[in-house]
């Protein structure tokens, strides 16, 4: 079967006093996921599936439009700062050269309140359970850039940690993975961001 995991599109900023900042996506991110959409709706996606914070969930909302799909949500494959209470886009952060950026750089997350080996391994036992259930199918799940890491440092066979990014996800970019019922796991592509170029819109840290 086919794994799809697509990081959410670009959500607004927010920084809150108490509570989870929890953001919507802006007004670019909701062009982003649109053209993520129309991109990956003509693929004959079988399941489609949603982290529970707002910014995936809008996200797959486009997805769902295309394709018809009902998007369930998943909570094991929420980000490690679900509860956060600031939400700050990296680009941003990269713009300012914020501390947090710089930290980034040194491939550490500056916010990381879950533990890392269980944040990690609830991820990877969420996606795995999905795969369990869909043999020979093709599965989107929405989800975000932690997540992403954390399920493809597990089929390279690296350290599952929050703190420790080995790449990037780009916003609305695609991360395919084939998994077969004796158990192989393999990454056919990372980062896909087609769908964005030409568009005028945010595609990543490197790229315009």
């Amino acid at each position: 079967m086919e794994m799809i995991l697509v990081r959410h599109a670009i959500p607004v900023r927010r920084e809150v006093e108490s509570g989870a900042a929890d953001p919507e996506l802006s007004s670019s991110g909701v062009s982003q996921a649109r053209l993520m959409a129309l991109y990956l709706g003509e693929e004959g996606i079988d399941a489609l599936y949603t982290s529970p914070l707002r910014r995936a969930k809008q996200t797959a909302d486009a997805l769902t439009l295309v394709t018809g799909l009902t998007a369930v949500e998943v909570d094991g494959v929420a980000e490690f700062d679900r509860h956060s209470n600031e939400y700050v886009p990296i680009e941003e952060l990269k713009a300012t050269n914020d501390p947090r950026w710089q930290e980034m750089l040194n491939g550490r997350w500056p916010l990381v309140p879950e533990d890392e080996e269980d944040f990690g391994s609830r991820v990877v036992a969420s996606v795995e359970r999905l795969i369990e259930q869909h043999p020979s199918q093709k599965v989107v799940v929405v989800c975000h850039g932690g997540v992403i890491n954390a399920y493809a440092a597990h089929v390279l066979g690296l350290p599952l940690t929050a703190q420790q990014s080995f790449f990037y996800p780009n916003y609305t970019s695609l991360h395919r993975f084939a998994a077969a019922r004796s158990g192989e796991r393999s990454i056919v592509t990372l980062n896909e961001t087609s769908h964005l170029r030409g568009s005028g819109l945010p595609i990543g840290l490197f790229q315009r």
